[in-house]
């Protein structure tokens, strides 16, 4: 029989070969009784019983992820818990219990009006709506007293298939036993995709209703990479799936076949992820989200809380440099305790240094405190750089609080150190005015998610204009040139942390583009470093000068083929 492929989204720069196991946690219900056959005082207890093995359910599956993946991803459970105490959806679910509704038949009509005013939010919203269903079906699996199957014991060598994965599904997954997975449904920004990267399994989701036709027990392979289930593969096939896992960890410095020296770094969002990135072969951390260490409080930390926090990352690379940006909330990251209106379009509003230079700024000059004394303390060396900048206004203003936190410090009698100050090239006018902020700074960061969806006006949360939001296109392309461009020009160095970084396939380009520093997450280290050890550099410029004179993104794709 010759192989089958299968066209979905690849959320992970691996392939694994396996045997197909499917998993399917739906909970059948019979025929509810009549209303007048329910106690609905049993079934209230019923359901509140259900509550309360739901909440001890996630708080283990909180910490167990907390402790073996990361902070950030641990956070999705502290979701799911508040969604627990939503009195929209419990309260729902108590309304039709005293109509006479049986405790399983409640939960799944009380939770069906939120999860459908979710998907026809789209984007992002419609992601939350997995997570709604994930608390769903925990309700109905445990009031029903219904089986799960154990997933952290899956068998070695498991490719499990799925009509889509929930976080806690996910989060069970042993790397080590699970040749990886593949999703009818989902994008790369689902939280399933999300775990995947963060735990190094080779993962296709969003392959359609084709998945659901392969049998239990076949062989297939999943490429991560290409985006690819390949079902009765050949050994050819699979002999590359199985060499993918087998990519060579460099902890050196790596530098192209020429000569030309690239640092390769890591994103984290916690300091629990640093020990992954040194484990990868992270040079130094290009990207840390420190937005996440002020979500899921009530509070914000303080400035030695913060400052312990740094220095932690700062010792873990002492010989490497340490990219911290600055919080950056607003948009699709609100915080419970900051003062945030809704706005008409988040993305285009109040976001990020924005915020920081107008109601977060006594938030911004703690932190600033807290980095500052930490470039003193910590091994590494320190740069702070600023998001969402789009006037150089912006940038003069955040360094005069630089020089203002400096002289309390002073007066303080408190040490600290300078670091190297940088901002994100987000926004198409940091492009267009590289040149005069590099004269103010040491360096940039390209964030190609949001580049990409500035430069396109196509929103990272729209499915509609999902086809345009794509760094590959050569007006993103000649957005990156320019950028580079500015910054060398003002002695500046310039490296990039949006995903477009991580792409293997993409290494070559952004080399030819001139890129200093690429920073990715930690899984996608081995095989950038192992790309970048190939690169002719002259050849690299050839072929970035190529893609920069293209017209649409299908002639950079053939390029990138060829």
């Amino acid at each position: 029989m010759s192989e089958r492929r299968l066209e979905g989204v690849g959320v992970t720069p691996l392939s694994g070969v396996g045997t197909v196991i499917w998993y399917d946690q739906e909970v059948d219900l019979p025929e509810p009784p009549a209303p007048d056959e329910v106690d609905p005082d049993a079934e209230h207890d019923r359901f509140e019983t259900a509550l309360d093995a739901a909440r001890e359910e996630l708080q283990a599956e909180r910490d167990r992820t907390a402790e073996e993946v990361g902070e950030d991803e641990a956070a999705i459970f502290d979701a799911h818990l508040q969604f627990l105490d939503d009195p929209q959806i419990t309260g729902a679910v108590e309304d039709a219990i005293d109509e006479g509704v049986p405790a399983e038949h409640a939960v799944r009509e009380g939770f069906e009006g939120a999860i459908e005013q979710m998907e026809a939010a789209g984007g992002r919203m419609a992601e939350r709506a997995d997570d709604l269903r994930d608390i769903r079906d925990r309700l109905l699996r445990i009031v029903t007293d219904s089986e799960r199957l154990d997933l952290s014991e899956l068998p070695e060598g498991t490719v499990l298939l799925a009509e889509m994965l929930t976080p806690s599904d996910t989060a069970q997954l042993d790397p080590e036993r699970v040749a990886g997975f593949a999703t009818a449904k989902g994008g790369r920004t689902s939280h399933a995709a999300i775990f995947a990267r963060s735990i190094g399994i080779p993962a296709v989701v969003g392959v359609g209703e084709q998945l659901l036709e392969i049998e239990a027990d076949a062989e297939i392979v999943v490429d991560g990479e290409a985006g690819e289930v390949v079902v009765d593969p050949d050994e050819a096939t699979r002999e590359r799936a199985a060499e993918s896992r087998d990519v060579e960890i460099r902890t050196e410095r790596v530098e192209t076949a020429d000569g030309e020296p690239v640092e390769v770094a890591a994103n984290i969002g916690t300091a629990a992820e640093l020990e992954g990135a040194v484990a990868q072969g992270a040079d130094a951390v290009g990207l840390f989200r420190t937005e996440f260490l002020f979500l899921d409080r009530a509070t914000p930390p303080d400035e030695d809380e913060q400052l312990e926090t740094y220095v932690e990352a700062l010792d873990a690379f002492p010989e490497g440099r340490v990219v911290v940006r600055t919080l950056d909330i607003g948009g699709d990251k609100p915080i419970p305790y900051v003062d945030a209106e809704e706005e008409e379009n988040p993305f285009l509003g109040t976001r990020g240094i924005r915020r920081s230079l107008g109601p977060d700024a006594e938030l911004f000059r703690t932190q600033l405190r807290a980095l500052l004394r930490a470039g003193a303390e910590g091994d590494g060396e320190l740069a702070v750089m600023f998001p969402m900048v789009a006037t150089v206004e912006e940038v003069d203003r955040s360094l005069a609080v630089i020089e203002d936190v400096r002289a309390e410090l002073d007066e303080d009698g408190l040490g600290y150190e300078m670091p190297e100050l940088g901002v994100m090239v987000e926004t198409p006018a940091a492009v267009f005015m590289g040149e005069q902020l590099a004269e103010r700074l040491d360096f940039f960061s390209i964030g190609t998610n949001d580049l990409t969806q500035y430069v396109m006006a196509a929103s990272r949360q729209n499915e509609a204009v999902a086809h345009l939001h794509n760094p590959r296109d050569p007006a993103v392309l000649r957005a990156i040139d320019r950028a580079v461009d500015a910054a060398h020009a003002g002695d500046a160095w310039i490296g990039m942390c949006g995903e477009m970084a991580g792409d293997p396939e993409l290494t070559e380009l952004l080399v030819g583009l001139g890129l200093d520093e690429l920073s990715m997450s930690a899984v996608t280290i081995p095989n950038v470093k192992g790309n970048v050890v190939e690169i002719d550099t002259a050849e690299a410029r050839e072929f970035a000068e190529q893609a920069l004179a293209s017209e649409t993104r299908a002639q950079v794709n053939e390029l990138l083929e060829e």
